[in-house]
């Protein structure tokens, strides 16, 4: 007999395994960055910073604020813990899950083979070239290794040769990031940033799949075969291969979800044993655009009746919520949006745009300018300024006086 999970459960299903609901007065430190990173499974890294870079945002809307330098220390240096693959897109994850893409960089490097043409194929010395330099140098950004040869090129972001050649490497896994030095990545050897016990460590295909399924569903709490294989950019086929034996095994719980089927019918979807089933949430917090709660837009629809398109890409006659607009969370329920902008030349969070959805409580905009002042004080912003567009922005702002 198949469960059912309501739809309102399952929300604070899904945002108990995101780490929601858990936030301490007690200060955050290492320990508990290290933890959020540990349930989450990655941050997803984004060069967009007109608020703030994607990956310092997690943390923030689960804990409240922090010291962002304490998250650069472990993302960098030899003490660090969590190192860069591509994992969901460009992200920050546990060093430990490194050698679980190891499959996934002989896809790239036998991709680059078979392919005619292939960039690596004519600049196999440049390569080398490469490789002797970080041996023989240690640790280094693609500026520092770039040599009079090299000729920028391209129409958006003018890479060199050597910054091509270096981001090859790194997703066939001969080169490893070595942390971000003002946001430009370190390359390494992965003898140079990882223990020998972790290079040694051998998995196959499968086990791999195995593992990085069972990480997506405990990281998710509940969700379908879609969302499982979506955390990691899985395929479906070998994800159903690998949950079919987590069902087997009494990790992953079949139920189904009144409202997720076709035309709001019940639907398929998989508890895992160790989620937590809240009675109340709790949240307040804005979310980045790249938080996993909500970068599956179909998951977040499912969940939340949002629909959530980022509008950078939009021309500006054509935007309706803003250029970079951050979902509101308040209980378990997106409630809204806010386009943001750190300016930090004047000390100043202007708040571009602010929107409602239709059923959003009439709390709303007073629980937001608490979160707007955390934020603003965790930029050491001063100020707070309120643009008059969008449905919400005139009662935020008197919130905000």
């Amino acid at each position: 007999m198949v469960d059912t999970v309501s739809a309102a459960l399952a929300r604070r299903i899904a945002l108990a395994a995101q780490g929601f609901g858990a936030r301490s007065a007690s200060p955050v430190g290492i320990r508990q960055l290290t933890a959020l990173v540990h349930r989450l499974e990655l941050l997803q890294i984004d060069s967009v910073n007109v608020f703030e870079r994607s990956h310092y945002m997690p943390a923030f809307s689960r804990l409240g604020p922090y010291d962002k330098t304490q998250l650069d220390r472990l993302t960098t240096g030899r003490e660090a813990r969590f190192t860069e693959y591509w994992a969901h897109e460009a992200s920050f994850l546990p060093i430990d899950v490194w050698p679980l893409f190891y499959w996934r960089m002989q896809h790239y490097r036998d991709r680059s083979a078979e392919t005619p043409g292939d960039w690596s194929h004519a600049n196999r010395p440049m390569l080398d070239w490469l490789m002797a330099e970080l041996a023989a140098n240690g640790p280094m950004r693609a500026s520092a290794i770039e040599h009079d040869a090299n000729k920028r090129s391209g129409p958006w972001w003018g890479w060199s040769d050597v910054k091509i050649g270096l981001e090859i490497l790194f997703r066939w896994g001969d080169v490893v990031s070595a942390g971000r030095n003002r946001f430009e990545r370190v390359y390494a050897l992965p003898e140079q940033v990882f223990p020998p016990e972790l290079l040694g460590r051998k998995i196959s295909t499968v086990a791999a799949h195995r593992e990085l399924v069972s990480r997506s569903a405990r990281a998710h709490g509940i969700g379908t075969v879609k969302d499982f294989a979506d955390y990691f950019r899985l395929k479906s086929a070998p994800t159903l291969v690998a949950m079919r034996e987590l069902v087997e095994a009494g990790e992953l719980i079949p139920v189904e979800v009144p409202g997720w089927g076709p035309r709001g019918g019940a639907g398929a979807a998989w508890l895992h044993r160790d989620a937590r089933l809240p009675r109340t949430m709790d949240a307040q917090a804005v979310l980045s655009p790249f938080d996993p709660v909500v970068w599956e837009r179909a998951r977040a629809l499912r969940l939340f009746d949002f629909h959530y398109r980022i509008e950078i890409y939009t021309p500006e006659p054509k935007r309706v919520f803003g250029y970079y607009s951050l979902p509101i969370l308040l209980g378990d329920t997106v409630v809204g949006r806010i386009d943001l902008k750190n300016d930090r030349q004047a000390g100043v969070l202007r708040v571009q745009a602010a929107w409602a959805e239709p059923a959003a409580p009439a709390d709303a905009a007073g629980r937001l300018a608490q979160v707007l002042r955390e934020a603003a004080g965790w930029q050491g912003l001063s100020e707070i300024v309120v643009a008059p567009r969008g449905n919400l922005a005139a009662g935020l702002a008197a919130e905000l006086l």
